[in-house]
């Protein structure tokens, strides 16, 4: 089966534009190539650049139109904090910043797509990596019938260096060079640093590689408390302030990078098949992943927490692997919905040298007893109830050893 795209047949092309080194090179690339009309299209999920100057630069590297999505609130209340609710971490690790915001840039592209009556939609993502399966799931989501190109699996700059030589020869500015190789995605939640000398998981990263977070040595040698409020799962307070959810990740990502939390160096297993190395900075999800939790440590009964860790896993995994669009992802969603009825209270957290430590909890759904946990005398408990519990308990393992020692 040919994966190829007929050249003749494409006019006009909607490319997944960030920017960056990829996407910079691909719109000259597109008309060398494709002799087409490209359509440059960005989805704003937080990553703080200057949109004026990205649609300026995508003109003026000869794309026809620049459309700018602002979906950075609709990807913090319908991406972010279902993840969090879930409590869903990728390999214990990964936050999952990239993987969350592919489908919503997805869903975009489309839009713009078919509002364009663009022939094909075009990425930069890699044939190693997981976003070119993210951009294509989500495309076949909403546009089943769309073609797709992605140009790392047919053009001849089978490196970074020949795409930096490749944008240096049509004069199109590029945010890295040759001193500076490192592959980079950045949202409201998270960036992600890979490549160049992180490639040999043996390195530590450089001084100067974080672009959010300040190395532990480096942060305050005062630890600092915050109390977050939670509705349901859902973050709405910070320090008795009511924030919305822009002006509460913007918040916590800038406290939390002072003290140099949320920094994550890990070698994962990628979809395709390999394992690959990135260094993570979440400064803001770090400090809401561990409150959230702190919070279900008392709301939720013990039976809803274990089999809720069994579901985060496989949400974790799904999300990974882009498939945010299948029922059974809306299935998941319901079930964690139903376990966040009662994940309402408060939280204080400190934070210092790199470290989230809950330093309290309390909530009018807690299900903690102070009188029935204390090791004092109380009540409610009768200690010798447990004998005939562990009696019953413990049945099974004495039928086994009576049958056991008639058989010897």
């Amino acid at each position: 089966m040919s994966y190829k795209v007929d050249k003749n047949s494409i006019k006009k092309v909607a490319l997944a534009y960030s920017g960056g080194l990829d996407t910079s090179v691909i719109i000259p690339w597109l008309k060398d190539n494709y002799h087409c009309e490209v359509i440059a299209i960005c989805g704003d999920v937080g990553q703080n650049d200057d949109m004026a100057a990205l649609e300026k630069k995508a003109l003026a590297s000869g794309a026809s139109k620049c459309y700018i999505g602002d979906l950075t609130e609709e990807f913090i209340t319908d991406y972010i904090y279902p993840t969090l609710k879930a409590g869903a971490v990728y390999e214990g690790k990964y936050l999952l910043g990239t993987a969350m915001a592919r489908p919503l840039i997805a869903r975009y592209l489309v839009e713009i797509a078919l509002k364009e009556n663009c022939d094909a939609i075009c990425h930069g993502c890699t044939g190693k990596g997981n976003d070119q399966v993210r951009f294509e799931l989500g495309i076949k989501a909403f546009a089943p019938q769309m073609k797709i190109i992605a140009p790392w699996r047919e053009w001849e700059l089978t490196s970074r260096d020949k795409e930096i030589d490749y944008a240096e020869a049509h004069g199109i500015p590029i945010p890295v060079t040759k001193k500076d190789p490192y592959s980079r995605d950045c949202n409201i939640w998270h960036i992600s640093h890979e490549g160049a000398d992180l490639e040999n998981p043996w390195n530590q990263h450089k001084q100067g590689l974080l672009q959010f977070c300040a190395e532990p040595e480096q942060a305050p040698d005062q630890p600092e408390f915050l109390v977050l409020d939670f509705e349901q799962g859902i973050p709405v307070k910070l320090n008795g302030e009511a924030l919305g959810p822009i002006e509460m990740l913007t918040k916590l990502n800038a406290i939390g990078a002072k003290h140099g939390v949320g920094v994550d160096d890990m070698v994962e297993n990628r979809l395709v098949g390999m394992k690959s190395r990135g260094i993570y900075e979440n400064p803001g999800g770090t400090i809401l992943y561990a409150a959230h939790k702190a919070l279900e440590s008392i709301t939720l009964d013990r039976d809803t927490a274990h089999y809720k860790e069994q579901i985060a896993l496989k949400y974790a995994e799904m999300v990974y692997y882009g498939q945010c669009f299948l029922p059974l992802k809306k299935a998941l969603d319901a079930f964690v919905d139903v376990t966040q009825e009662h994940v309402s209270g408060t939280v204080k957290v400190k934070l210092y040298k790199g470290s989230v430590f809950p330093a309290g909890v309390q909530s009018e759904h807690s299900l903690y007893d102070e009188e029935l946990a204390t090791f004092g005398e109380d009540e409610i408990y009768d200690q010798s109830d447990s004998a005939g519990f562990i009696n019953l308990f413990g049945l099974p393992l004495t039928m086994l050893a009576l049958r056991n020692a008639k058989l010897k």
